[in-house]
């Protein structure tokens, strides 16, 4: 099992930058394919960004695209997106979530491990 952390979760006013990270606990990070989502209160989880274990091509949600910017650091056991460019409407708790398999999915169904969440507030 692991167990994933998140920080640098805030309030920022909107058209500033925000950068998360998630600290795993288990060695084998480099194993498991790695995924941000979100989920603002009344809404379902959300697919934020994605990265396979090998740091191929990455995965966004439409919503962030050419906003956020996703990476791994294997060696540090540690997952990280940077926000730019932020909108009220990317309000909301951001997730880390970690997936045994070998295959992508921006399904929440499909990952098998959370961290508990960051707040993240973007004011007008």
């Amino acid at each position: 099992q692991v167990q994933l952390v998140e920080s640098g979760g805030g309030l920022v006013q909107a058209g500033g930058s925000l950068r998360l990270s998630c600290a795993a606990s288990r060695q084998t990070f480099s194993s498991y394919t790695m995924a941000w989502f979100r989920q603002a209160p009344g809404k379902e989880r959300e697919f934020v960004a994605g990265m396979t274990r090998r740091s191929a091509v990455p995965k966004y949600g439409d919503s962030v695209k050419g906003r956020f910017t996703i990476s791994r650091d294997n060696a540090k056991s540690t997952l990280y997106v940077q926000m730019n460019n932020l909108k009220p409407e990317d309000t909301a708790v951001y997730y880390c979530a970690a997936d045994t398999s070998i295959l992508f999915s921006s399904a929440a169904a499909s990952y098998d491990y959370w961290g508990q969440g960051t707040q993240v507030t973007v004011s007008s």
